[in-house]
């Protein structure tokens, strides 16, 4: 069986949607394992306001289900004032669901962001992202200093997780040390949740 590992990000001028991507590669790359890219739709004043059910480009949007059938999460956001962004926030404040049935108990977890400035808030957005993911009694997962670019990038790399430095809404595009911290925190996820999946007949 495929493990399903579940990259949920939200993106609002494509920094995060590419660093995701990356993200997925890494996944992907572990036989066994597959990624699956979901998004979430952006929050306003007006609350009330409906949105397609699909969004026009890009992944679809995340359904409680894709929570289900993960065997791993991923989860990204650019930083807002050194915290995750309040569309990604809005949906983790509605799996209180998954959290009562203890749905992701158990499952690895990896998180990833983008920043406009250098010192903008990456390690703090990547502990945000963290802390519902030790309610939901996740196992989380970071990056070592086994992978060299995490000492040699000079622009973003944690080892709490991947992030990308993206000085102007143009610069999507991640640097190689990026890439490849991106890439090792996916591939790292993957591994650890085909390391725990059930066998069958055990």
């Amino acid at each position: 069986m495929t493990a399903e590992i579940l990259v949920l990000y939200y993106s609002r001028h494509g920094s995060t949607a590419a660093l995701a991507a990356h993200v997925a590669r890494g996944v992907n790359a572990v036989a066994g394992a597959r990624a699956r890219l979901r998004t979430v739709p952006p929050v306003g004043p007006q609350t009330e306001t409906r949105l397609p059910p699909v969004p026009p480009a890009g992944a679809p949007y995340a359904s409680s289900q894709d929570l289900h059938d993960c065997a791993g999460l991923l989860l990204g956001s650019p930083t807002r004032f050194g915290n995750m962004a309040a569309p990604l926030k809005h949906f983790l404040d509605g799996t209180a669901s998954e959290w009562l049935a203890g749905t992701l108990v158990g499952k690895p977890a990896g998180v990833f962001t983008s920043t406009s400035s250098l010192h903008g808030g990456q390690e703090t957005t990547l502990i945000s992202m963290a802390l519902p993911l030790l309610h939901h009694g996740m196992l989380l997962v970071g990056v070592p200093y086994s992978e060299p670019a995490l000492t040699s990038t000079r622009s973003g790399g944690t080892p709490y997780g991947a992030s990308h430095l993206a000085p102007t809404q143009q610069q999507t595009e991640a640097t190689t040390e990026e890439m490849r911290i991106a890439e090792h925190l996916g591939r790292r996820v993957a591994e650890i949740a085909l390391r725990l999946a059930p066998r069958h007949g055990a």
